[in-house]
């Protein structure tokens, strides 16, 4: 009977939907001074055509808060998580249309990751622990990551890592994102929390965790360690890519936790580095501004070619080296973006933009051009 219910409610609101086809920029506040849909944005060999209304869903049935990541399953299909509890998933076709949604037990939904299992695909999914409430205040709780099908049944579950002795009391566990390796271990990375990287087994048991802020090594430290990604660009040493945002950087470790390098982004509060092919795309989530001061409602995305040099800044300015050294990026003078949170790259090679903190838009398509 529950199903039957689920099932006719998802139907009608699919189809009124459909029917009402307003993308989500047609109801949402815009950043001033964003560029017109036809902007063609980014550099050298990576430029797009922007698209806002890509979207096709209803804010009366399928409502948003913060879209906040964003991956492509084996079918396809663009999945994308967001922190409103009427519909955490949205799954849409590279059109942007609405195709199913569901999730309605995750105030904070903040990171997603697909993992392929035996031809078959699962989600991982990560609650922060940071969630608004109808009164628009932030609240915190305990964060927790869980395993799911693509339909939403719970495989399992990571709790608090108090409750298997890695944490101390005093120690907060707010997850923002999850990887897994090629041997199916997890990495969860504890953003929001203690900037810890903690690797489990693919059956969610505990094997140990690096990073967090008390190294005797400064270097081997993460400050937001936003992110974790597995870098798989040479298979014969798969390595982790984690963010440590405040540092404006990523810091690069082997798959048992040793530090090997910084990749230096001065400006950039980058979230997770994406993976595709031998580029790494990543969400800006602030940009700094002439001063070197962050800079609200700024942000934009940044792609990096196989040597970990930056190749383009879409929706901002274009990379300048000197004598080998990144120099500051700074938003673009027109703004495109708020917030970068995430970037999924399709089986066309364009992209999809994931905002934080930016008037309850939907992704942004960035067509390739």
């Amino acid at each position: 009977m529950h199903s039957t219910r689920r099932d006719f409610l998802r139907n009608t609101a699919l189809a009124s939907a459909v029917a009402v086809a307003k993308p989500v920029a047609g109801f949402s506040i815009l950043h001033k001074g964003l560029q017109p849909d036809e902007a063609t944005i980014g550099h050298g060999n990576y430029t797009y055509k922007v698209d806002k209304n890509w979207a096709k869903i209803s804010v009366n049935h399928t409502p948003l808060f913060n879209c906040h990541e964003m991956v492509q399953d084996s079918k396809g299909r663009l999945i994308m998580l967001g922190d409103c509890t009427r519909n955490n998933i949205l799954v849409f076709d590279k059109s942007g249309r609405l195709l199913d949604y569901w999730g309605t037990a995750f105030p904070g939904g903040h990171g997603l990751t697909l993992s392929k299992e035996g031809g078959e695909d699962f989600l991982l999914i990560t609650d922060c622990g940071w969630y608004q409430d109808r009164s628009g205040a932030w609240n915190r709780q305990a964060g927790q990551v869980v395993k799911t099908d693509l339909n939403g049944r719970l495989i399992f579950a990571i709790g608090h890592p108090r409750t298997i002795g890695i944490y101390k009391n005093d120690e907060h566990f707010m997850p923002t994102e999850t990887a897994v390796a090629p041997n199916g271990d997890i990495y969860v990375a504890d953003g929001y929390g203690s900037d810890y990287i903690i690797q489990y087994s693919s059956k969610g048991e505990y094997i140990r965790h690096f990073g967090g802020h008390h190294n005797a090594d400064k270097a081997h430290n993460l400050v937001n360690a936003h992110g974790v990604t597995v870098d798989l660009r040479d298979p014969r040493n798969p390595v982790l890519v984690c963010s440590s945002r405040e540092e404006n950087c990523f810091k690069v470790f082997t798959l048992d936790g040793k530090f090997i390098k910084q990749i230096d982004l001065p400006g950039m509060y980058v979230c997770r580095a994406v993976m595709d092919e031998q580029q790494l795309y990543a969400g800006v989530c602030w940009s700094k501004d002439a001063k070197g001061q962050r800079f609200d409602s700024s942000g934009f995305v940044t792609i990096l070619d196989a040597d970990n040099k930056v190749v383009s800044n879409p929706g901002g300015a274009a990379p300048v080296y000197k004598g080998g050294v990144l120099q500051p990026t700074l938003q673009a003078a027109n703004p495109v973006f708020q917030h970068g949170h995430d970037v999924c790259v399709d089986d066309e090679k364009n992209l999809y933009v994931c905002q934080w903190n930016a008037h309850h838009t939907a992704p942004v398509k960035l067509t390739r051009v």
